[in-house]
């Protein structure tokens, strides 16, 4: 039994040798998955007709290490299988609405945490190593993930000469930004569950041309990395109709911040150059205020004087 395997996949391995009482446990999952999730060892059992030691037998069966681990792999597969609305209501339809901020903000510092906890430091490094060693950095990332991508490529722009931010209307429009890709090239493809067959297809015509491949995704049994030498881990929970996705934010930060370190005199050198320029064509001078600078000071009307 490995642990790449998902729920279901470890079901229909062991189906044959479960007994009845645990097949009609398997059998329940597979066609209400989305009610299962919503029990406990004991109302699994009673609801399947078996004995709440049934039940923690059929997780153990599985390989997991008790019904804990079990119904974590539950979650995992309704949070990948239920669309939006169902999502929404499987993470946040209990909550009361006074405690949706406190919820939700908890449960991005959780995620954040998880990251930190899981993130193969190695395969960071790697991927700042191939960004560096890359001639041309591409960049993809569909729906939700497409500020990521656009957010990563805004700050990339300042460290490398040519950074190219694929856009996204249709698969013929990315290959055509993606032509001359080659072996001294990396793409970076960002993609969460719902996960985007665009960007995989991206991702796999690049490998195909021998260029380095860099994912961003959430789960080391993602699709995307597929076709990548290098894959980036966030935690990212998509189970409400708003994606979170705080933790792939911050490892993008973690990247950004490398590689200027990295690259520290090519960054100090552009960023003197666009402040000249901003100086000279005064680009901020009327919708930025410099708070550090004390020359400039918020003139309000004279107050009246009073009667």
């Amino acid at each position: 039994m490995t642990q790449s395997e998902n729920l279901l996949a470890r079901i229909n391995r062991q189906y044959p040798k479960l007994s009845k009482g645990q097949k009609h446990l398997a059998n329940y999952i597979i066609e209400h998955y989305d009610k299962a999730v919503f029990l406990t060892a004991a109302k699994l059992g009673q609801e399947v007709g078996v004995s709440e030691s049934t039940t923690v037998r059929f997780a153990t069966q599985l390989g997991y290490d008790g019904f804990p681990q079990f119904h974590r792999a539950l979650e995992e597969l309704v949070r990948n299988r239920l669309n939006s609305i169902q999502r929404m209501e499987f993470t946040y339809g209990r909550v009361p609405q006074s405690e949706i901020l406190d919820t939700v903000l908890q449960s991005d510092v959780e995620k954040i945490k998880m990251t930190l906890e899981q993130m193969d430091h190695s395969a960071f490094n790697l991927a700042v190593d191939t960004i560096l060693g890359a001639k041309t950095i591409y960049i993809v990332g569909i729906r939700s993930c497409a500020p990521l991508a656009s957010f990563l490529s805004f700050y990339l722009n300042l460290i490398f000469d040519d950074v190219r931010l694929l856009h996204t209307n249709s698969s013929s429009e990315i290959f055509e930004q993606m032509i001359r890709i080659g072996e001294k090239d990396v793409i970076i493809g960002i993609s969460f569950p719902r996960y985007s067959m665009r960007t995989l297809k991206a991702m796999e015509f690049a490998n195909n041309r021998k260029a380095k491949v860099i994912t961003l995704t959430d789960s080391v049994h993602s699709p995307m990395n597929l076709y990548s030498s290098c894959n980036l881990i966030a935690r990212s929970d998509m189970a409400s109709i708003v994606d979170s996705l705080v933790a792939p934010l911050s490892v993008i930060n973690a990247l950004v911040v490398a590689l200027c370190m990295r690259k520290q005199k090519d960054v100090m050198h552009t960023l003197e150059s666009m402040e000249k320029i901003w100086d000279e064509y005064q680009v901020y001078s009327n919708d930025e205020i410099n708070y550090i600078d004390e020359r400039i000071k918020i003139k309000f009307p004279e107050e009246r004087e009073k009667p």
